[in-house]
């Protein structure tokens, strides 16, 4: 079923940088390489031709971390492809969320897969591969443990410190004890059960048993899991660490950029002299002072790059071309662009990853006949609640009609007159006397609210559904619930309605 196309500033849940990057604002031109468009990946295909990765290293790091789980052939074949210098990478990353987190785990995957497909029928002469990047060395696990279930938080309480990636999957048992009274008897609950006990028991860190998982969600696509926490990979970073940590060689550039953008838009991240994380077993510590450069030779896998240099490390292992991510991610990437100028890495096109609301057949009827459109969704609770009231009225209390006449006689009353300052104090008096309107309006409207109260209750029942704590669904919600009624079908009908070159919100009814 297709679903609801809606431009993201309609949503009203999307910054002003993401609708301004959307819609190719040129302000924003001089943050990126170029906007994403199938015929700007020529160029960005031929920028990244010239410059050098090691594709044997790359390959052979992914066949060794890949070996112990089973690979389809699409994955196994593009693990082979990536020795070739005519096959580029799509890459998104996220952070090793339990059973996958919110949707939007999902929805960045999905979406390089779509792209991938889009770019082979554009480029057939060409390889693309969809790469998911496991931030495994993240040591924000609070961000991480948990996942929310119709209505619960399913929690993994452990001591543990340190990179998420490295953790052992210790007393994992009780949380599948906790997933399996929720989930019940049926066959696609089973299916889960079977494909979560296989990940989280029979692996030994959550890096393992999250890489089955995505694995065997999406292997079939050919997708191709890379953790990055690998000192084959670090060595080819040694330069950017050594100038980092020994030099403070990119907090200027950072800085600079950054301080660019923010004339228009909010910063998401902040740069630091030294913007590297020292890892041991258990622990993730910021690098406060210079280390000993020896030590960054010798051992470049303890050296843990911060939010800020992990784009830099992927752009130099990797033959990518493009990185997908959430509006956060696009935006600091944006900071980034002198920093990678000043390196001569190839700034890759930046995607925003597709967004979608799920909406059953029962909450879609219910707001229909409610008398609302779908795009209603995106009203706020009290909009939608007044909206309807005064559908529904028998007595017109809506005042717009009084505040409209009021403006006018204002405006006529400052025709009247050139001088500024008297002008000011009519539109002063304009704007107490539409207070006053304001206020009168919303007091006939919770009069009236009293007669609709159940339908009332019910419209705010299914805004705090799609809409859990005030936030998108795609942030909060589990795919747990929408498998469990369609299966595997449930990431063929989100698939099916993905275009990560389309600027547009999807609503998808199931």
């Amino acid at each position: 079923m297709e679903g609801l196309k809606i431009k993201y500033q309609t949503t009203n849940n999307f910054s002003e940088l993401v609708v301004d990057y959307l819609n190719e604002n040129k302000k924003l031109q001089p943050f990126i390489n170029y906007f994403p468009s199938l015929e700007n990946f020529e160029k960005q295909i031929v920028e990244k031709q010239k410059y050098k990765v090691n594709r044997s290293v790359l390959v052979k790091v992914l066949k060794d971390q890949n070996s112990s789980i089973t690979l389809s052939k699409n994955s196994n074949e593009n693990i082979e492809f990536l020795l070739d210098k005519n096959t580029f990478t799509i890459t998104t990353g996220h952070q090793l969320c339990l059973f996958t987190g919110p949707l939007y785990f999902i929805y960045k995957i999905i979406s390089s897969i779509n792209l991938v497909e889009q770019l082979k029928d554009k480029y057939p002469e060409k390889n693309f591969v969809p790469i998911f990047w496991m931030a495994s060395e993240d040591h924000d696990f609070e961000e991480v443990n948990h996942i929310n279930l119709f209505g619960r938080k399913i929690s993994w309480e452990s001591e543990q410190y340190g990179a998420v990636g490295r953790m052992k999957l210790n007393g994992f048992q009780n949380v599948l004890d906790e997933l399996k009274q929720i989930l019940g008897e049926s066959e696609n609950a089973q299916k889960l059960i079977h494909l979560f006990e296989n990940a989280y028991l029979n692996h030994s860190t959550l890096s393992d048993a999250s890489r089955y998982l995505v694995n065997e969600l999406f292997g079939r696509y050919g997708l191709v899991i890379l953790d990055a926490d690998d000192k084959r990979l670090k060595d080819q970073f040694i330069s950017v660490i050594k100038k980092d940590v020994l030099q403070k060689g990119f907090v200027t550039a950072i800085q600079n950029c950054s301080n660019e953008l923010s004339k228009y838009y909010k910063i998401q991240a902040y740069a630091r002299d030294i913007n590297f994380f020292k890892l041991s077993d258990n622990k993730r510590e910021l690098i406060k002072e210079s280390s000993d450069k020896k030590d960054i030779e010798n051992n470049p896998e303890q050296f843990s790059p911060n939010v800020l240099m992990r784009p830099l490390y992927q752009e130099m292992i990797l033959p990518n071309i493009a990185y997908i991510g959430g509006a956060a991610e696009v935006s600091y990437w944006m900071q980034l662009k002198t920093a990678f100028e000043q390196e001569g890495i190839p700034f890759p096109i930046l995607l925003l990853r597709n967004s979608a609301m799920i909406i059953n057949g029962k909450q879609e009827q219910k707001f229909k006949n409610f008398g609302f459109k779908i795009e209603d969704l995106f009203l706020s609770e009290e909009e939608l609640k007044k909206k309807y009231v005064l559908s529904q009225s028998q007595s017109d209390i809506s005042l717009e009609n009084e505040k409209a006449k009021l403006e006018n006689v204002y405006n006529n009353i400052a025709e009247k007159t050139s001088d500024i300052g008297l002008k000011n104090r009519i539109f002063s008096q304009l704007k107490k006397q539409l207070n006053t309107l304001n206020d009168l309006e919303q007091k006939l409207i919770r009069e009236e609210k009293k007669k609709y109260q159940n339908s009332l209750n019910q419209i705010e029942k299914i805004k705090n559904q799609l809409f859990p704590n005030n936030s998108l669904q795609e942030r909060h919600d589990n795919f747990i619930p929408f498998y469990l009624k369609d299966g595997e079908n449930f990431l063929e009908r989100i698939k099916s309605n993905f275009d990560p070159l389309s600027p547009n919100f999807v609503v998808l009814s199931f």
